[in-house]
């Protein structure tokens, strides 16, 4: 028999998933997306996800932009504030490939999984909020499910 305790957190879990994120070196494109996410016609939080700022609280660290020197200790430490269980989603091709920033001479160092590892990535300049949206809801229930359980 199924452990109540443990199937009851997993209800909980799937309804309420908090994000934070980061913006590490963007043409704020992706940046507009995600807070359009925030919007009536999206409306982010129907579906049990919340935004903050502060990444102690947060589940899931969504990744904005094509890493540049300055943020990559920076972001390592944002990881790290990040408790257990944690995911993180690259969102955008700059994350991802560097996209128009990684050009010979440039001061941009992706891709992103370098640094941190990335769960699922959300290609696209910039990616809708639909596909934002179905990133974060996707890779949510993999990682938390029976979380207790895995643990040795």
């Amino acid at each position: 028999m199924r452990n109540i305790l443990q199937e009851i957190k997993n209800f909980v879990r799937s309804r309420s998933i908090h994000v934070a994120y980061v913006d590490v070196g963007s043409c704020n494109g992706c940046d507009i997306e995600v807070l359009a996410c925030l919007a009536p016609r999206y409306d982010i939080e129907q579906y049990g996800i919340y935004v903050h700022n502060n990444p102690r609280e947060a589940d899931v660290l969504l990744v904005i932009g094509s890493v540049t020197p300055q943020w990559v200790d920076k972001l390592r430490e944002i990881w790290e504030k990040i408790p257990e269980p944690k995911v993180a989603v690259a969102i955008g091709n700059c994350p991802i490939s560097g996209c128009v920033y990684a050009r010979r001479g440039t001061l941009t160092t992706p891709p992103v999984e370098n640094y941190i590892p990335i769960a699922a990535q959300v290609p696209g300049c910039p990616p809708r909020p639909t596909e934002i949206l179905s990133a974060i809801l996707s890779v949510a229930p993999l990682i938390f499910k029976d979380y207790e359980e895995k643990q040795p």
